[in-house]
């Protein structure tokens, strides 16, 4: 079993390859259709999810997807089921597995992510539906007083025991404490907070004998928050966020794989390029994107047929690019010029 976990996890963060999350909720989902112009329904959201599944060439850049429960036991319109049509393209199928952050009992304002009953059962029927990975997302908000202690402490605890049940299923876990950006905490700040929630989830997955060597981290970048006035530049960025992981992340983990979360699709390709040609790390230095692979084809597309192959041209376009930022062969002239990120 560990011998097979090591080796997805490896195929995962494979050189020029990552992941894309296609994991939204069906909430989440509805909310980025309706802002694209499409009517949400759930013939609109497997469309979409067709749409970049069977885009020619991405599959050179993406070595696996996250996928939502709905979109699992999803089909093409020829039939297909979606993990099986991704397998057959050499792409690893994921799923996310949690049910989503709820208010935390005792305290005010802060969550805790849910999902852990049932959590065994379910993941054996996706490891017999094909699934080798997972995702489980915890999410620490920041301000002067936030994080609490007891917060980052649950909240590293169900990413722990998540883990377990993964590997324990044969299933690859991405274990994803999400130090939000949204406020105006400074880079320091959040520097600060994601270095205190990446010790403490280590520590945890260590009392819940995860095999490191068989799981992936999905950390954020260290950013100030988005309303901050003083914004670092891309390089700042890159640097802070490579000392933070160095010092919290142990060497065993075989790979990183960013959120891009509110970032630009370029912002987050830009510096993603960067950490890579910081020099070799200790672990690969990868992505998992939603947004940031998706934007730019839904805008595109916007609910209508003949504007597929425009949408999936932006979406082969934005795995190109972070493909080429995961090696750090990525420039600006692939943005002005998508024929060069061929």
């Amino acid at each position: 079993m560990s011998a097979e976990l090591r080796q997805t996890a490896s195929a995962l963060v494979a050189d020029g390859k990552g992941i894309l999350a296609a994991d939204e909720s069906n909430g989440t989902m509805d909310k980025r259709l309706k802002a694209a112009g499409v009517e949400p329904s759930t013939e609109m959201r497997r469309a979409l999810r067709e749409l970049l599944f069977t885009t020619e060439g991405a599959a050179e850049h993406i070595s696996g997807v996250i996928l939502y429960d709905e979109t699992f036991h999803q089909s093409t319109t020829e039939g297909t089921p979606f993990p099986e049509l991704l397998q057959g393209q050499g792409v690893i199928p994921g799923i996310k597995v949690d049910t989503g952050a709820k208010p935390l009992a005792g305290a005010d304002g802060e969550k805790v992510t849910e999902g852990l009953d049932g959590l065994r059962e379910r993941l054996a029927d996706y490891y017999d539906g094909g699934a080798r990975f997972a995702k489980w997302r915890g999410v620490i908000d920041v301000d002067d007083v936030r994080p609490s202690r007891y917060c980052v402490h649950v909240n590293a605890h169900a990413l722990a025991r998540y883990a377990a049940l993964c590997q324990e299923a044969g299933i690859v876990p991405i274990v994803e404490p999400e130090v939000l950006m949204d406020g105006e905490h400074t880079i320091d700040r959040s520097e600060n907070v994601t270095a205190a929630v990446l010790a403490t989830v280590f520590a945890e997955l260590r009392e819940q004998r995860v095999l490191l060597e068989g799981m992936l981290l999905k950390p954020n970048m260290v950013l100030a928050g988005y309303e901050c006035p003083e914004q670092p530049d891309d390089e700042e960025v890159a640097e802070r966020t490579l000392r933070c992981l160095r010092r919290h992340v142990p060497a065993a983990v075989p790979g990183i794989v960013f959120l891009s979360g509110g970032q630009s699709d370029e912002d987050a390709t830009a510096r993603l390029n960067l950490m890579n040609q910081m020099g070799p790390q200790p672990w690969e230095v990868s992505f998992s994107y939603g947004r940031g692979l998706q934007a730019a084809a839904l805008t595109t597309w916007h609910g209508d047929s003949e504007k597929v192959a425009a949408a999936q041209a932006q979406y082969q376009h934005r795995a190109r690019c972070t493909g080429a930022a995961r090696e750090g062969k990525y420039s600006e002239e692939m943005e002005r010029d998508p024929v060069a990120s061929s």
